[in-house]
């Protein structure tokens, strides 16, 4: 029999070691593939726990709830932990993990179980202590217990607010703290290894790290440490950012002896990120996927063969030393695991990856090895050598002294240093407040961190926040050898590289042979005593002031440089400087680099009188150098005018007062809007309608108009309230070329058209008065009729949004308006608006087809030169576009209702395959659907659209687009910024997606379909719901052999016997309105507009997404379905999801019936409005037809026949069905 490992507790000196223990498990990696358990979490669900399961009768009368409280098994249900474990061992697990995941202080919080975390650890772990020495004995093949150490449910580097993302809700301390009881426990309860697991954000994993390593200096025996990361999606990244090798060169100071990843993946998915850790880490590979990729309902459906096979590859391939399962594995996977593995060689790790490189990273690693060019250290970020950022920090202002940062890193920093040493700064929070921040920018945070102070205390602050591997700038033995090592082991605790100074008990050297002793000395201290790599120091020589005047001071540079050369025979590696602001050795002037070369090397004794005088002839009349804001030379006007056409904001405040302080041309604050900023508009809006300008860079520039006006709008309230004390009136002068009244009409919730012709229509000099969304006519025209409005607009997307348009018109002719209507949005067209809006109303109703028509349209329709003329062109044109209409109805020919049915698809449903049953029958909701996973599956065409950037042939479509001339860059820089945007929103839960799917079986009768419980039988059966279909009518061409499509068509008819199916989705996004909002209230349309498209495509591509998983997975009829996102896009796939209110289906009524039959409104909070658009405005819902001939059609125009026949089964009025196909009615109903 095989010895036990634990027989007593193992504090320091009563267990195995370390080396030991470590060396045991490095023989059996290296000899085989060893096995690591399954998940826990799957057996527990399969054992269908209740809350007194979890309760027992020691919680019976706990306040919370704590089912799904997993950890608390090993308390209350220690026998069900303990025969999971025996089941995994018995599978082949050599490894299994501690019922711990969730076990620390800060995550049973939730459940008011705080007071309980070190007990449950050490609990568990003697649990699992206890199944392992029994099928150690049992079988004679030694095991081990592996504690597990989960992330919490706190994270240091994101922050859970949107509005503060400087902000954390838990600190390193607390968690330092958190993770030190938890691993008492397991350790004090029989873990041979510490397993610091499902790592989404590496600053946690961190704080774990620093808590073991000081556990096993100053109390217990060392223990091997696993660590696994979780890369999140297919880009590679962990949640809070980081690439895979930065995670692994930014925990590597722990010396792990496996590392590897876990959950989140399957194994063909995590593969090519296994692959990449492998190649930079020494140590072996562990990888323990999921079961696949969750479905729908969050459970896993990949079998114990499927992951065997995969993770059999991983081997074969030399990739793995330990392999097992995460979430969805049970026994059978890991066994099915161990068996294909079991012949296969491990993995050989390299001795040495990088060799004699420096690695860093920050969410990207940064190597500087031998070959490595001189590396920049951004010095911006210095308050004592950045008088801008010391202001900037001194003032709170942390935001804008980012834009320093960021600076530094586009300039070329390859690592930021960070100096918050003022003596009126609070210098440790200071430090944390602007790392929290650099956390919160990836374009910043992609580089690693140089943590400068010479307060150890700020030093230690910035180190808690940061999540990569850091330098830290400095240590030194000034006082004394136990000071420097107690500093130097703190440092590579916190995983960090070291600058040493020069600098010892008697002072700083300036002698080469003193700082070469002092390097010396402190590099045998770090390699021999604190455990360092040698790769990780870095020796600061002391590079000291010269050109004084004082004798001394000329020789320092000297010995600086022989230092220097001794240390590193090629010269400096590394220098904090002005990123970007180093010039070219050669472009140096010529005599001005003969003079600072010989004051360096003390070649001339008076060089440093010649440099002075130098310098104060530059200072008289010299050349200075041009910097990139050249255009801050020129007049306030032009100023002010370049601003606004580059959209420029950080000038304009500053600028607008300059203007406005100048009396004599501008003596009241509305002339500098009437004056330099709106000439500045008007140069806007006259480039982008000769398309010089895109619409990106005019909203861009009407959100540097708002901030200016917003500086002068207290300045004009202030001189009304002076004018009316005055006179007792107020002299009116609008400086505005006319006023609009924008809204999306009562119903209808989409409004990114409608916003963004208000915003070229306010760049155009027009006052723009937005009522929002979902308007009822008489608040339009009450609103138009108080503010005086010129010119009223319209919007909308759904086609009852048609009928309210007409009624609207219908009102101002009634009220006897005079005022311009104008018509847009998707579902509006010029002919609809010529023969239904504009005959009923006399006066101009004007079709506008987008942003850059709409400021044509209205300067015509309010100059008083051109308007008459027009209206009367105008009039004409839809005259024109009205007799075409009804010569064309005239024209069109129909077959009648029964000849189209007759002409419909007929399938031979006894002889084609049997209609796939789904995996489930009625509804499923998916709440707080991870949108990471959706971002793949965006169309970004739409998106493009909205900016109105289309490219020309052939580069139309993304990403064909970022190649077109005209369009191109405009269209990547706003890609770009949508990029950003989406991952801040994805980030920081700005928005969220909730959605639902459900199945049930559907016979067709005619031409509709009925849909029923699912253990009912069709034929006798109550419907649960019928849903209407419409059929083509319109006579196709003598040549076409096309069916007459109905929606029918594609579902077994009831009298065939087959059983058939059919699915239904809903799928939103929430959270944009919000966000739209809020960037409203700053001022930002772009931003604003921009969410609202952003929120757009994830809801399409929700529902791309869902209906791939539904073919290959729910429903499961096209389960070898492999298509990439263009084929999808390109509907490549088996089957349909046509929507309601759509060509396949026009009617929008339909909806109602999904409603009620998915009760989806109640599940996902998704609403109907009173004309059947959806809300939030981010939604897409439809039907699910899995026949694989069905396809998508339009019904087209439809005859009075056919409307009277569906009005008869709908059960509707023929003028109610009228009013909601009015669009594809093939005859006039006026």
């Amino acid at each position: 029999m095989a010895p036990t490992i634990y027989e007593s507790l193992t504090r320091k000196g009563s267990g195995p070691s370390r080396p030991s223990l470590e060396a045991e498990l490095r023989e059996l990696l290296e000899k085989r593939i060893m096995i690591l358990d399954g998940g826990m979490g799957t057996m527990i669900q399969e054992r269908r726990l209740e809350e007194e399961h979890f309760r027992g009768e020691e919680f019976k009368d706990h306040t919370h709830s704590l089912k799904g409280n997993n950890d608390l098994l090993s308390i209350t249900q220690s026998d069900v932990i303990y025969n999971i474990h025996k089941e995994y061992l018995l599978a082949g697990a050599d490894i299994i993990e501690t019922n711990t995941f969730s076990s620390t202080c800060i995550a049973q919080a939730d459940y008011g179980l705080e007071h309980l975390a070190y007990r449950m650890n050490k609990v568990s772990a003697e649990i699992a202590r206890k199944a392992a020495d029994d099928i150690t004995n049992q079988t004679g093949c030694k095991r081990y217990v592996a504690g597990a150490v989960g992330p919490t449910n706190k994270t240091l580097s994101v922050s859970p607010s949107v509005e503060r993302p400087d902000f954390r809700n838990v600190t390193f301390d607390e968690l330092a703290e958190a993770y030190t009881e938890q691993v008492r426990g397991l350790l004090d309860g029989g873990a041979d290894i510490i397993m610091v697991e499902t790592i989404f954000d590496t600053a946690n994993a961190k704080a774990a790290l620093f808590a073991i390593d000081k556990l096993f200096e100053e109390s217990y025996e060392p223990r091997p440490i696993f660590i696994s990361g979780t890369i999140v999606d297919r880009s590679g990244r962990t949640l809070s950012g980081q690439t895979g090798e930065a995670f692994v060169i930014s925990v590597s100071h722990a010396k792990p002896l496996c590392i590897g990843l876990n959950c989140a993946l399957g194994a063909t998915e995590m593969r090519p990120f296994i692959q990449a850790i492998g190649k930079c880490t020494t140590a072996h590979v562990l990888c323990y996927p999921n079961a696949g990729l969750p479905n729908t309902f969050g459970g896993y459906d990949e079998t114990p063969e499927l992951t065997a096979s995969h993770l059999k590859d991983f081997a074969t391939d030399g990739l793995v030393n330990l392999v097992g399962g995460c979430c969805g594995t049970t026994p059978a996977h890991i066994r099915a695991i161990a068996e294909k593995v079991k012949h296969c060689q491990p993995r050989v790790p390299p001795t040495d990856v990088f060799q004699d490189y420096m690695l860093l990273a920050g969410l990207e690693p940064f190597r500087i090895g031998p070959y490595t060019n001189f590396v920049n250290i951004g010095e911006r970020c210095n308050v004592a050598g950045s008088r801008k950022f010391a202001k900037l920090i001194m003032s709170g202002n942390y935001e804008e002294a980012l834009s320093i940062a960021k600076t530094q890193v586009e300039m070329g920093a390859q690592v930021l240093d960070i100096n918050m040493d003022e003596g009126m700064l609070e210098g440790p929070a200071a430090m944390a407040r602007f790392c929290c921040l650099i956390a919160s920018e990836p374009d910043i945070a992609r580089v690693p961190l140089c943590i400068d102070s010479s307060n150890f205390e700020v030093i230690k602050a910035g180190l808690k926040c940061c999540q990569g591997k850091c330098i830290v700038n400095s240590i030194s033995l000034k006082e004394g050898e136990e000071e420097f090592l107690q500093r130097a082991t703190t440092v590579r605790r916190y995983g960090a590289a070291v600058v040493v100074m020069a600098f010892d008990e008697e002072g700083q050297a300036t002698e080469t042979e003193r700082k070469v002793e002092i390097c010396s000395r402190a590099y045998r201290l770090l390699v021999t005593q604190v455990g360092f790599d040698p790769n990780d120091i870095i020796f600061d020589p002391n590079i000291l002031t010269i050109g004084t005047g004082m004798e001394e001071h000329n020789r320092v540079n000297v010995s600086a440089n022989a230092v220097t050369t001794l240390l590193i025979v090629d010269g400096m590696d590394m220098g904090i400087v002005n990123a970007g602001s180093l010039p070219v050795y050669d472009d140096i002037d010529k005599e001005l680099l003969l003079m600072c070369e010989n004051l360096i090397w003390n070649k001339d004794p008076e060089a440093t009188e010649k440099l002075l005088l130098y310098a104060q002839s530059c200072a008289k009349g010299g050349k200075k150098v041009v910097q990139t804001d050249e255009w801050r030379e020129g007049t306030v006007e032009e100023r002010l005018e370049y601003g606004l056409i580059k959209g420029i904001d950080k000038y304009v405040v500053e600028d607008t007062e300059e203007a406005r302080s100048q009396a004599e041309l501008y003596p009241r604050p509305l002339h500098v809007i009437e004056g330099p900023l709106m000439n500045g508009m008007k140069v806007v809006g006259d480039l982008f309608g000769a398309g010089k300008m895109f619409l990106p860079q005019v909203i861009k520039s009407a959100r540097v108009m708002k901030k200016a006006v917003a500086h002068l709008i207290p300045y004009m309230e202030k001189e009304r309230e002076a004018m009316l004390l005055a006179s007792g009136s107020v002299e009116e002068i609008d400086p505005y070329q006319g006023t609009i009244v924008l809204a999306t009409v009562k119903g209808d919730v989409h409004d990114i058209g409608k916003n963004i012709v208000g915003v070229v229509l306010g760049c155009n000099n027009f006052r723009v008065i937005d009522l929002g969304v979902m308007i009822p006519c008489d608040r339009i025209l009450r609103e138009a009729i108080d503010c005086k409005a010129d010119i009223i607009g319209l919007s909308g997307l759904i086609t009852p949004s048609l009928d309210e348009m007409i009624y609207v018109a219908k009102e101002m002719e009634r009220l006897g308006m005079k005022t311009p209507l104008l018509i847009g949005g998707a579902t509006t067209s010029k002919t609809h608006t010529a023969v239904k809006i504009a005959p009923r109303y006399s006066c101009p109703v004007v079709h506008v087809l987008d942003a850059s028509r709409s400021v044509v349209v209205c300067s015509q329709l309010l100059d008083e030169n051109v308007k008459d003329e027009f209206f009367e062109e105008t009039t004409e044109e839809y005259e024109d576009i009205r007799q075409d209409h009804y010569d064309s109805l005239k024209e069109r020919r129909f077959l009648s209702l029964a000849q189209a049915r007759e002409k419909g698809l007929h399938v031979d449903w006894l002889s084609q395959t049997k209609p796939v049953c789904p995996q489930f029958l009625g509804t499923r909701v998916f709440e707080g659907y991870d949108l990471r996973r959706l971002v793949d599956y965006i169309d970004w065409k739409p998106f493009f659209d909205v900016w109105q950037l289309r490219g020309k042939y052939p580069n139309r479509g993304y990403p064909k687009i970022f190649k077109d001339k005209t369009v191109g860059e405009e269209a990547r820089r706003v890609f770009d910024d949508a990029q950003r945007l989406l991952n801040r929103l994805i980030d920081n839960k700005g928005l969220w997606g909730r959605g639902l799917v459900g199945f049930w079986p559907a016979q067709s009768v005619g031409d509709d379909i009925q849909v029923y419980e699912h253990d009912v039988t069709p034929r006798s059966a109550t419907p649960l719901a019928t849903f209407y279909g419409l059929r083509q009518q319109a006579e196709k061409d003598s040549a076409s052999s096309d069916p007459y499509y109905c929606l029918s068509d594609f579902v077994a008819p009831r009298a065939s016997g087959v059983s058939d199916y059919m699915g239904m989705f809903a799928v939103a996004v929430f959270g944009a309105e919000e966000l739209s909002k809020q960037f409203e209230t700053q001022g930002d349309d772009y931003n604003s507009i921009m969410v609202k498209a952003l929120a757009d495509r994830l809801a399409e591509a929700f529902a791309e997404e869902l209906h791939a998983r539904a073919r290959r997975e729910l429903w499961g009829y096209s389960v070898e379905e492999n298509l990439l996102t263009e084929d999808m896009h390109r509907i490549r796939y088996e089957g349909i999801r046509p929507a309601a209110g759509y060509p396949s289906q026009p009617d929008h009524t339909e909806k109602t019936s999904m409603w009620t039959l998915g009760e989806v409104e109640e599940k996902t909070g998704i609403k109907l409005t009173e004309s059947l658009a959806m809300t939030p405005a981010a939604a897409v819902s439809g039907l699910y037809f899995s026949n694989p001939k069905a396809t998508y059609f339009a019904v087209g125009k439809i005859t009075r026949e056919q409307v009277e026949d569906y009005a008869g089964r709908k059960e509707m009025p023929v003028s109610e069905v009228e009013r909601w196909l009015g669009p594809i009615l093939g005859y006039d109903t006026d």
